[in-house]
């Protein structure tokens, strides 16, 4: 399985990636791959490796590929995580060690994976990327696109996973066939078969014609199967046996239909932790999973905001003049919850309010605070010590309270700072921390 590597930025030398897994002993055995993203043990269903053991905390461990094996990060768990007899916090194991969650043990193995140094182009398609991290997944897609490989692409809402399956099509063999797109989340369970695999005229109530279906009408191109993690355990044992024979059964016909479809599929969500917790099938995930990618947020590679905002003004056809100073600064700090898409949304919003052929300096930049605080609820992380975790509950309070209440109050700092309770200067130093407000060159104390 390919998958994007881990690097370190500040190394000359890329050790090559590695691949482990992580095998259950016991009455339970069952195995768990560790490749680029971390794996969470615990008890909780949420958790990447399950483990039903009572000694076991909700989130127990944490571990990640790092320099010289694997990093085991007890979470503050109740009972402890263990190595060679000790408790341990936080240690780097080799492959081959065999570490103790509360009273289950794990045995960690591993083999290299192929080198694969980053891409040098910066883009892929419409994607768009500098970073180490963009450049290592085109890396990737690069070699995968000419193949017929299915590929898995995870990720956040909003990191372009369609902007990826289309680039791969583009770039491959089939690229004069059809792309055709199928949200598995807008789909109703009972008309998934007809979406996918087609019908004949008279099969259901309202067939009133016969219908292709998507396998039929991507023949010869790409079928691109978004919110995957959506579809319902039977119509994934259906899609597996399309995937498998390449023909599909149209409802109501009497015999299958010949097809030729490149498959990539896409999900938000954790497809191994489902299959762990028996809410995906595990033989699909693994015929999906021949080239498997996961894109990442927008937060972790705030180097790329100057390559994605050239991007989109080239796209307008503007010039955005340099791309640096106080709305560079405003943007980097900013969280994205909503990724690459909030960031279009942001540029377009403020090219609304600045006038035509704004550049990028003088635009009158408003980062929504309640996109910054839509995820809200997820900010309790309880990988974090007390203390730290709490001051981050703070903080996301702190500047949506303030956001809100600005703005409630038309932008006026006077009146928002009575209706909060607190000073004129304090309600304005607020703004100036969450970037709500840019601090002027020289500070005065009027609206």
């Amino acid at each position: 399985m390919l998958q994007t590597g881990l690097v370190n930025s500040g190394a000359k030398q890329r050790s090559a990636p590695r691949t482990f897994q992580l095998q259950v002993l016991g009455d339970t055995p069952q195995t768990v791959a560790l490749g680029a993203r971390a794996v969470v043990v615990g008890a909780h269903a949420s958790c990447d490796l399950v483990l039903t053991d009572a000694q076991v905390s909700r989130r127990h461990a944490e571990l990640a590929i790092a320099d010289g094996g694997v990093r085991v990060k007890d979470l503050g768990s109740t009972n402890g995580t263990w190595w060679q007899g000790s408790r341990v916090t936080e240690v780097v194991v080799p492959a081959g060690a065999t570490v103790q969650f509360g009273a289950t043990p794990v045995r960690i193995t591993g083999a290299e994976a192929p080198t694969l140094p980053p891409s040098e182009r910066t883009r892929f398609g419409a994607m768009v990327g500098t970073s180490v991290a963009m450049r290592e997944l085109f890396a990737v897609l690069e070699l995968a696109a000419p193949s017929d490989a299915t590929i898995l692409i995870e990720g956040e809402s909003g990191t372009g996973k369609e902007l990826a399956a289309r680039a791969v099509h583009d770039a491959s063999t089939r690229a004069q066939g059809a792309f055709v797109v199928v949200d598995c989340s807008a789909i109703p369970e009972t008309l998934i078969d007809s979406h996918l695999f087609g019908h004949v005229r008279g099969a259901f109530t309202g067939a009133d014609r016969d219908r292709k279906g998507a396998f039929v009408e991507a023949t010869g191109g790409t079928l691109f199967l978004d919110e995957l993690g959506e579809l319902p355990l039977a119509a994934q044992a259906r899609l597996l046996r399309a995937l498998e024979a390449q023909t599909v059964q149209p409802v109501g016909a009497d015999r299958p239909v010949k097809v030729d479809t490149r498959v990539v599929a896409a999900t938000h969500r954790k497809l191994a932790a489902m299959v762990e917790a028996k809410e995906f099938r595990f033989d699909l995930f693994y015929r999906l999973a021949v080239v498997h990618v996961a894109l990442p947020p927008l937060r972790e590679r705030p180097d790329d905001l100057p390559a994605l905002i050239a991007s989109f003004y080239a796209t307008r056809g503007a010039d955005p003049g340099p791309i640096d100073g106080d709305n560079l600064d405003r943007l980097r700090r900013h969280a994205w919850p909503g990724n690459i898409r909030e960031l279009r949304n942001v540029l377009e919003r403020a090219w609304a309010l600045s006038g035509p052929g704004a550049q990028f300096r003088a635009l009158r930049l408003w980062v929504e605070p309640t996109a910054a605080a839509s995820s809200f609820g997820e900010v309790v992380d309880t990988a974090l010590p007390f203390k730290d975790a709490k001051e981050r509950w703070n903080d996301h309070f702190e500047r949506r309270y303030v956001a809100g209440v600005w703005a409630a109050h038309g932008n006026n700092i006077s009146r928002a700072a009575e209706q909060s309770g607190l000073s004129r200067r304090h309600f304005r130093e607020l703004l100036y921390k969450h970037a709500l407000l840019a601090r002027p060159a020289d500070d005065g104390d009027d609206d």
